[in-house]
């Protein structure tokens, strides 16, 4: 099997949240935070992913203020210092706007933009947007999750929203599109989604898979701990990329660019 895109982004989670699965209070105040993105930029990071509200399964919502709060002066610390593509984790389209103006210039949603305003919000902005695809919320998501077949459902969500997104003015060329690894997915529905994930690009838009550290690479792993998960997560991006991600959502970002450029090495790119 050869990788499809050699070009493939890392893009390094950096959370500014108290509760967050893996990191939650490691980088709430901003010195922590810009040592955290200092390190994951020295490792590699191609994007910065910057979110001040979890959205685990079971995490409680936190409001646009505390939000903004949290993630605005990360991020104009940030652009100054930085090239790499500082992206905005977040539903809220004030954030958006704000984080934006502070020097963003990707907006990753884990609502697809359904939020009120959020399409009209993201369309103005005129940056890259990526949608998520979830079933339920973060209270219910992982309570019995079902589908018909996993793979045409959530490209039945995705055209809409590309649709969507279309008709609110933003260019195909600008959607990134993200079947949600974990929100509201059984392992089995996870595995099936990394097994055919290149049938997303049937869409004609930009992957992104996030499956670091997750649930899903603990229970293949017998109930490892979130310490032990690096190597699982780190194969599951392979995957994803030589399934035809574009972007890798990773919080081990060194082992993550060491395994791509191995991959890239053995196949001649």
């Amino acid at each position: 099997m050869t990788i499809k895109n050699p070009q493939t982004l890392v893009m390094g989670i950096l959370n500014v949240t108290p509760d967050s699965f893996s990191d939650g209070g490691q980088c709430l105040h901003l010195e922590d935070a810009i040592n955290g993105a200092t390190r994951l930029l020295n490792q590699g990071a191609d994007i910065i992913d910057i979110g001040g509200e979890s959205t685990r399964p079971g995490a409680a919502s936190v409001s646009e203020a505390d939000e903004i709060s949290r993630v605005v002066p990360v991020i104009k610390a940030l652009s100054g210092q930085t090239k790499a593509t500082i992206s905005i984790d977040t539903s809220k389209p004030q954030v958006m706007q704000q984080a934006v103006e502070a020097g963003a210039t990707f907006i990753n949603d884990v609502n697809a933009l359904q939020a009120d305003g959020a399409l009209q919000m993201a369309a103005s902005l005129e940056v890259d947007v990526c949608l998520m695809h979830r079933q339920g919320t973060p209270q219910t998501m992982q309570k019995n999750p079902v589908y018909g077949d996993v793979i045409e459902d959530i490209q039945q969500f995705f055209q809409q929203r590309v649709d969507a997104c279309e008709r609110a003015g933003i260019q195909p060329d600008k959607i990134i599109l993200d079947p949600g690894f974990g929100f509201g997915k059984t392992l089995a529905h996870n595995l099936e989604i990394l097994r055919r994930f290149d049938e997303f690009k049937d869409l004609g838009c930009r992957l992104l898979a996030g499956l670091s550290k997750k649930s899903m690479i603990g229970s293949i792993l017998d109930d490892r701990d979130i310490k032990g998960r690096t190597i699982g997560s780190v194969t599951g991006a392979i995957i994803a990329v030589q399934n035809g991600a574009d972007i890798v959502r990773v919080h081990d970002v060194l082992a993550t660019k060491d395994a791509l450029r191995t991959l890239q090495a053995v196949n001649g790119e």
